[in-house]
């Protein structure tokens, strides 16, 4: 019996997803997107519901991924800007219209939408 390695992308579908997909990456690009730049903490102001372990985290899970670029300034206090990558500007059309798709979802099920 033949094993597949379980964390190869089973097809180009399950790589853009395990890139995009869980509950944060997708809000991150699209607020940086918005913003053109965000600091950790702005990013962190937006994003109330995550804790700064989990953003942390997936802010070096984007980077490491080439969809997030990090500029450290040499300051005291240090100071982290993170902006989007040409690979992640394409992205923003289809994240647009999942965002669009998701509108018009919440109206219906009476769902209050958020503005950020």
């Amino acid at each position: 019996m033949d094993k597949k390695n379980v964390t190869e992308p089973i097809c180009a579908v399950d790589f853009a997803f395990r890139r995009i997909g869980g509950k944060y990456k997708g809000r991150i690009l699209w607020y940086i997107f918005n913003h053109e730049v965000l600091r950790f903490g702005e990013l962190k102001r937006y994003m109330d519901d995550i804790t700064t372990k989990m953003l942390t985290q997936t802010l070096r899970e984007l980077e490491s991924d080439g969809l997030l670029h990090r500029k450290v300034y040499q300051e005291v206090p240090p100071k982290v800007e993170y902006t989007l990558t040409e690979t992640s500007e394409k992205l923003i059309p289809f994240i647009n219209q999942l965002r669009e798709w998701g509108v018009a979802q919440m109206i219906k099920a009476k769902i209050p939408v958020r503005k950020h």
